[in-house]
């Protein structure tokens, strides 16, 4: 059976296949602790983990403040507009100040790819990668192979296609990383100026037109055009975007009857999805921000390296995960 042994959760690319099926194991355990009438078990009680959003976020922060909760941690949460990094002080000298406290996880999301990384190195404490510029957000990652394998019971051999603003995406790097990884097939689709061909030497493929590869896909992720991260003009504009890459249900029409459509929020109603595809039966938005508690409560227990005084009182992974 495999056992994590790393300090950190800083990203998917590192990541063996048995390591993210340990992690999506895990979820898989705890995912059942959001059914029950009292949401809580004690896997982290006496633990502190300390929430650094120095950039905006809704779903995610929420997500580990529940996580920690439901897990019985102490939580230290701050933004940086409320802290010392507003003053001018480090990120690297506020993590080191935090751990002085004795926390013992930090959740770090950065404007600055790296940031996580470079925190890692410098503190003792666990870190975990809320987010950091344009690398990765690696537990958005989990929630889409998570919510994946749910919705179809398996990631192997699916076709998933990621449709969108790819050049500025930490999503979908840490979806391309864990997908084929676990054996599925990545198309990315977008403007000519927001996919990197780059990414075509690591094994994905590329395409420049919707209706070409949309028929093939099992799964596809739309992404966000994330404008706060340009610097100069990538489209003509929101019309001729959604025009040839936005999902309506035209286009649906064309793809299997199967199809799940995702998408890691927030959306943009009108550009990326129509608002009868974000809120359609193929829709499965909702479950990733269900699913998004029980994978961030695996990332939390795992790297804090946490056992129970007693077995029954956490899910524990599931055996047969392959070590």
């Amino acid at each position: 059976m495999t056992r994590w042994t790393r300090k950190d959760l800083l990203g998917l690319e590192d990541l063996t296949r048995e390591e993210l099926e340990l992690l999506l194991e895990q979820a898989e355990a705890f995912k059942e602790v959001s059914l029950r009438p009292i949401k809580k078990v004690p896997a982290l009680r006496g633990r502190t983990v300390a929430l650094c959003f120095l950039e905006p976020s809704t779903r995610t922060r929420a997500s580990f403040e529940l996580a920690a909760k439901r897990l019985s941690a102490d939580i230290l949460s701050f933004q940086g507009s409320s802290s010392s990094i507003a003053k001018g002080e480090s990120v690297l000298d506020t993590a080191r100040n935090i751990e002085a406290m004795r926390v013992d996880v930090l959740v770090l999301r950065h404007s600055t790819s790296g940031a996580a990384a470079q925190v890692a190195r410098g503190v003792r404490c666990s870190v975990v990668n809320a987010g950091d510029g344009s690398h990765e957000h690696p537990t958005q990652g989990l929630v889409d192979l998570y919510t994946i394998r749910e919705k179809k019971g398996r990631i192997e051999g699916l076709n998933v296609l990621i449709v969108g603003d790819i050049l500025h995406s930490r999503v979908a790097r840490s979806d391309f990383w864990g997908l084929t990884k676990l054996g599925a097939k990545v198309t990315l689709c977008g403007p000519p100026t927001l996919v990197p061909p780059a990414m075509e030497l690591l094994g994905a493929r590329i395409s420049y037109r919707l209706e070409e590869v949309l028929p093939q896909a099992d799964v596809v992720i739309t992404l966000r055009l994330q404008l706060e991260r340009q610097q100069e003009k990538y489209i003509p504009s929101f019309r001729e975007y959604a025009r040839a890459y936005g999902l309506d249900r035209a286009k649906l029409e064309k793809a299997k009857p199967d199809l799940i459509v995702m998408h890691p929020g927030p959306v943009n109603r009108g550009v990326e999805l129509s608002p009868e595809v974000a809120d359609g039966p193929q829709s499965v938005i909702l479950d990733q921000v269900t699913n998004g508690i029980a994978v961030r409560m695996a990332a939390l227990y795992l790297v804090a390296g946490a056992h129970p005084r007693h077995a029954s009182e956490v899910p524990e992974p599931n055996p047969e995960v392959a070590g």
